[in-house]
């Protein structure tokens, strides 16, 4: 908010997924304002979530300084089950890079979208993310990666399938009411009072914010959404990997969706035989927003365990920072944060996702960064949270799988998925039998 309120000349705005609630207003209502200046805004949306949203899209269009394009547009814009069925090869895959950048001078890039649950902003249910805000030559970088996705054949200006107001002015009035209408609805609330508190701090903070480190910018090409090109195409797995190759004395993975392949858990054990420590920090099924993929997850684990690698699971009712404005004692936390650290000096921050879908599937982007300032302001986070906030899966005596964690101030060991129905154990165990590895 405070950077496209500070914008002088452009902002450009790539994500996954913009919702149409409180934080997904407040967003689009910043980058209108900017463009009411004279600001020039690119606005490059996936399209797996837009639906409903064709209008607002062509009224943001017609503002002469607003400039939207949506990547990899379904074709049927009211029945996109239609396109499943017609052409679910390309459907499948989708833009999940997260970027925004200002005048080319600074940028911020990680893991999170644009709607209430990431922003501390829905009562029920909390995630906890991870961006990092950066200046310097990677912000030339992040908008050469940007200008590759904007250009791109996938990325198709609105106005080419979607039906243009015919008054493009009153499109805009209609648009500006509604965003009004969520400004003015929570306005004097707790949530907004803890909002304008949080500018107000980073107003008033210095340049420590800042850290001066060596990076490298990873992501894939755009071509990936190509099933023909995508083999070919520059990949963000190859510095990855290279990157957790590298490790000599510790490994820490951080992924919401940990679905390893055959190929990636005898990589993982591999490096656990060189030596190096390796934790792995993940939802637990009741934490985790998609069953389907704890399903794809939940084999791996005694593979790892029996190697000693350990696994860490976030509680469904994990303390996540800043939801606690809004959020009531039963919402659910989810991990969202995609990080890794490699010897506690070099830190990955993105959106990929340990998982078939981050690696071959979708687009992804992020950046590894040589820092043991930053890397270990992680390490310190990971190691307060973890024993309140996390439950360690650990093998007993026979070789089953135990939850080891902490209950009223006690430590306990359960046998059966914490905080989980039988309901929630059985639709995982039967999406284990499926054959949709390869699609989470």
């Amino acid at each position: 908010m405070i950077l496209a309120e500070q914008a002088e000349r452009t902002i450009d705005v790539q994500y996954y997924l913009i919702k149409n609630d409180v934080v997904g207003h407040a967003f689009v209502g910043a980058l209108l304002r900017a463009a009411d200046r004279g600001v020039r805004v690119r606005l490059l949306l996936d399209d797996i979530l837009t639906g409903g949203y064709d209008a607002g899209m062509a009224a943001l269009d017609s503002h002469p300084n607003f400039e939207v394009r949506i990547f990899n547009p379904f074709a049927h814009r009211s029945a996109r089950f239609m396109d499943a069925i017609t052409s679910f090869s390309r459907i499948n895959r989708r833009m999940h890079n997260k970027s925004f950048t200002v005048d080319n001078q600074v940028t911020l890039v990680g893991g999170r979208n644009i709607t209430d649950e990431y922003f501390g902003a829905r009562a029920d249910r909390k995630f906890g993310d991870l961006d990092v805000l950066a200046i310097g030559p990677v912000v030339g970088e992040v908008s050469d990666m940007f200008d590759s996705y904007w250009n791109h054949n996938a990325a198709i200006p609105v106005a080419a399938f979607v039906k243009m107001p015919e008054d493009p002015r009153a499109a805009l009035l209609t648009l500006r009411a509604e965003i009004d209408r969520s400004h003015q609805k929570i306005l004097g609330t707790p949530y907004a009072e803890a909002v304008k508190m949080r500018v107000l701090k980073y107003l008033e903070s210095d340049a420590d914010l800042l850290t001066w480190a060596p990076y490298k910018l990873v992501f894939d090409s755009p071509d990936k959404i190509r099933k023909k090109l995508a083999k070919d195409a520059p990949s963000i797995r190859t510095p990855l990997i290279e990157s957790l190759i590298s490790a000599k004395k510790e490994i820490v993975i951080v992924s919401p969706y940990f679905v390893p392949r055959k190929t990636g858990i005898d990589g993982l054990i591999e490096i656990r035989r060189r030596g190096v420590e390796i934790t792995i920090v993940t939802n637990s099924l009741a934490a985790n927003n998609q069953a389907a993929v704890h399903g794809g997850y939940a084999p791996a684990r005694k593979a790892l365990l029996k190697e000693g690698i350990r696994i860490f699971e976030i509680r469904a009712d994990a303390r996540v920072s800043g939801s606690e404005i809004i959020a009531t004692s039963s919402a659910r936390a989810t991990l969202h944060t995609k990080s890794f650290l490699v010897d506690r000096d070099k830190l990955f921050i993105g959106s990929f996702n340990f998982d078939p879908r981050s690696a071959y599937i979708n687009t992804e982007l992020g950046v590894i960064i040589e820092s043991s300032e930053i890397a270990m302001q992680l390490v310190k986070r990971l190691l307060e949270l973890a024993p309140t906030n996390a439950w360690e899966v650990v093998l007993d005596e026979k070789g089953k799988l135990r939850w080891r964690g902490t209950e009223n101030g006690e430590q306990v060991i359960l046998d059966k998925e914490p905080q989980t129905t039988w309901w929630q154990r059985f639709v995982a165990g039967f999406m284990r039998i499926l054959p949709i590895r390869g699609q989470l």
